[in-house]
């Protein structure tokens, strides 16, 4: 009797630890995307993203990147950027101004270098994005630092669907170049709207597949491509 009831506590653990990682809500990200073009060969990588583990709350992530990106051809662009990255890794609602639970709050800096290479089958067209990752992780709280290497790549697809909207879908793989090599997977698609001739917006659904536990997340992006040259010869 002892046994069965130590095992139902432990199955009743087991099952809240498991909520606890967020993994049954369907959360959000916010996003913002930009490239504007500042020279024929050079223009600026700029990008925020606001991660949640539910739709409208229980933060989870700040992204912040940035980079040159340098275009050999309209078909190819090498990019060298930075990004600042925020999270909470923990699924708990948190007081009003704590952001997460003493020795969870995990600051990173990080370093990438990027390829891009485009091409078009058809009506499809194809977006190869390769990109490695120097990563210099902080938990602020317990004054612990780590660094770590990862390579990704991306394979996306766009179909237009009309001059307005369009498809979008992509799976991207994370490869760790320490300890386990799968880091995660990304697999994504969407409906895109052209809202201007430089700006559009995406609304799509992310399946985001670690090793131990699997996010469904809403996804709502934003994508803004002013040229500054034009905004410099005006003036």
């Amino acid at each position: 009797m002892k046994k069965i009831v130590l095992l139902l506590m432990l199955c009743f653990l087991g099952r809240g630890l498991a909520q606890e990682t967020g993994e049954n809500s369907f959360g959000a990200w916010y996003m913002y995307f930009g490239t504007n073009k500042i020279s024929k060969a050079l223009s600026i990588h700029s990008e925020a993203q606001f991660r949640f583990y539910e739709s409208t709350g229980n933060f989870n992530q700040l992204l912040l990147r940035t980079g040159l990106n340098y275009h050999i051809d309209p078909n190819s662009i090498v990019t060298f950027g930075y990004g600042y990255i925020d999270t909470d890794p923990t699924f708990e609602d948190s007081p009003a101004g704590v952001i997460s639970a003493p020795g969870d709050k995990l600051v990173e800096h990080r370093i990438f270098e990027q390829l891009i290479l485009k091409n078009k089958v058809g009506e499809f067209l194809f977006e190869h994005r390769y990109r490695l990752e120097q990563r210099f992780l902080n938990n602020k709280d317990l004054s612990q630092t780590d660094t770590q290497h990862r390579a990704r790549y991306r394979l996306q697809v766009t179909l237009p669907l009309t001059d307005t909207f369009f498809i979008n879908v992509y799976d991207e793989v994370f490869l760790n170049l320490q300890d386990d090599i799968f880091g995660q997977n990304r697999l994504y698609a969407a409906l895109g709207v052209h809202l201007t001739h430089n700006s559009s917006i995406q609304l799509g659904y992310l399946k985001n597949h670690f090793n131990s536990v699997n996010f469904d997340r809403l996804q709502i992006g934003v994508f803004f491509n002013p040229d500054l040259r034009r905004t410099k010869a005006k003036q």
